[in-house]
């Protein structure tokens, strides 16, 4: 070997030395390359999304731009983590859209333990390439759940409902799954542990960690939603997290429901502050922003209407409160209407998903105060007679200076103004002022003079 090498250099000298330095500096890049795993190999990447909330706007666009994402740099992979309630049918919707359209293999995963993907989470989690769960978790539970609790009738609601079940059975026959399991998930709100699920298949596998799925499926081949098939390459892979822009987080965290009714709190509050004492501009401005924000997140949320009127009825019965002083009667069933109201406001059939009752309580109980409080002060001020300018003068009561036939001088507020009357007033007699004109007082004598 090393007179192989050396007659190459032989040869090399043939050449100038500019030519055997190159050819000195390329053989050694060439035994750097081949004995430098990281040159000769790239591991494969696999990008993390994390659904760990409701599903809606926000986390659908998370999610979507996640999945192009890794679209864009050619990852092996993408992981989609699953821990979610549910959610609205359009998001879910748009993220199924997403995970099928992707170039790169979706892998789903309900984790960590004590985790699940109900309802919305159940459609995603079967639309996946791979659908993985972790050990003690659960899924299913995904009949449709109508906004509002309103009453469409059963031909309506049939509608509604045949259409989810068609809906996970085209998904699941697409994947190759139980698409008769899928359809009573759907129908008849049946919820799987990760077992079950597995043993239905409905599921492919059950994994404690993303390591054990790469290990499981490496070299495996997946069938794609186009009918297409692909090798996994797993092997060694390199989780890149794909984070929640600034944007999103702010967005997503003021959709929870409890941020959401104290940004209404904030906003109906500083707005009704403006409104008696216009010109403070602060109040308006913060008023106004909460309450769009307020209203924005509301809008993502299943509101029950009944909530709402519960809620208007308490706001009215602290007004009349303030005007109606009935020993805190009114109040008292203001903040219970506010507090039943506020914990029926979200219609979610998942526990947790509405507002707590602490929150309640720490927004309704000072939004009470606040509110009486400052209406008797306003409603007390406005009871008040005008003590300065022209409206202050009217009724006032003075002495006449002068006598007034009809016109001539009295003194009142400490000050000498010129009056005129319609009769005659002798001077020393009191007289009331009834109108200004100019800088003149009309006036009448006071009932009781001599």
């Amino acid at each position: 070997m090393k007179q192989g090498w050396a007659c190459r250099f032989q040869n090399y000298a043939l050449f100038g030395p500019g030519a055997r330095a190159i050819a000195i500096v390329t053989v050694l890049m060439l035994g750097i390359a081949a004995s430098s795993p990281e040159l000769a190999e790239t591991a494969p990447v696999v990008v993390q999304v994390n659904l760990d909330d409701t599903v809606e706007p926000v986390t659908a666009e998370y999610v979507t731009r996640g999945i192009n994402h890794a679209n864009q740099i050619h990852a092996s992979a993408v992981l989609l983590e699953l821990s979610t309630p549910g959610g609205l049918d359009t998001s879910m919707r748009e993220i199924i859209s997403a995970i099928e359209a992707s170039r790169a293999p979706v892998i789903t995963y309900v984790a960590p333990s004590g985790h699940r993907a109900a309802s919305a989470g159940f459609f995603i989690l079967l639309s996946g390439d791979l659908a993985v769960m972790a050990p003690g978790t659960n899924t299913g539970a995904a009949h449709p759940v109508l906004m509002g609790g309103e009453d469409i009738g059963k031909t309506m609601e049939g509608k509604i409902e045949n259409d989810a079940a068609a809906y996970i059975r085209s998904i699941a026959d697409k994947r190759g799954r139980n698409s008769k399991l899928a359809e009573e998930g759907v129908r008849e709100s049946r919820s799987f542990t990760e077992k079950e699920a597995l043993d239905g298949k409905l599921t492919d596998a059950i994994a404690n960690t993303p390591s054990d799925i790469f290990a499981q499926f490496d070299g495996k081949t997946v069938k794609r939603f186009d009918d297409s098939t692909t090798t996994l390459h797993l092997a060694g892979a390199i989780i890149e997290p794909y984070e929640m822009s600034s944007r999103e987080r702010f967005l997503s965290r003021i959709a929870d429901p409890n941020i959401a009714f104290i940004l209404g709190a904030i906003g109906v509050l500083c707005l009704y502050l403006e409104f008696n004492h216009p010109g403070m501009v602060a109040p308006g401005v913060v008023g106004a922003i909460s309450l769009v924000l307020a209203l924005y997140a509301f809008h993502l949320l299943p509101i029950n209407y009944a909530g709402v009127l519960l809620i208007l009825v308490a706001l009215g019965l602290f007004v009349l409160e303030a005007q109606m002083p009935t020993h805190g009667v009114l109040a008292a069933g203001g903040i219970v209407a506010m507090v039943v109201g506020s914990l029926i406001l979200i219609d979610s059939p998942f526990p947790g998903a509405g507002i707590r009752l602490g929150t309640s309580l720490s927004v309704t109980l000072p939004l009470a105060v606040i509110m009486v409080f400052l209406l008797r002060i306003a409603l007390a001020a406005r009871r008040q007679k005008v003590v300065t300018g022209d409206a202050g003068m009217i009724d006032s009561v003075g002495t006449a200076q002068t006598d007034l036939e009809p016109a001539g001088k009295i003194f009142v507020h400490g000050e000498i103004w010129e009056a005129r009357t319609s009769g005659k007033i002798q001077k020393g007699a009191r007289v009331r002022v009834r109108a200004v004109d100019g800088l003149t007082l009309v006036v009448e004598p006071v009932s009781g003079n001599h």
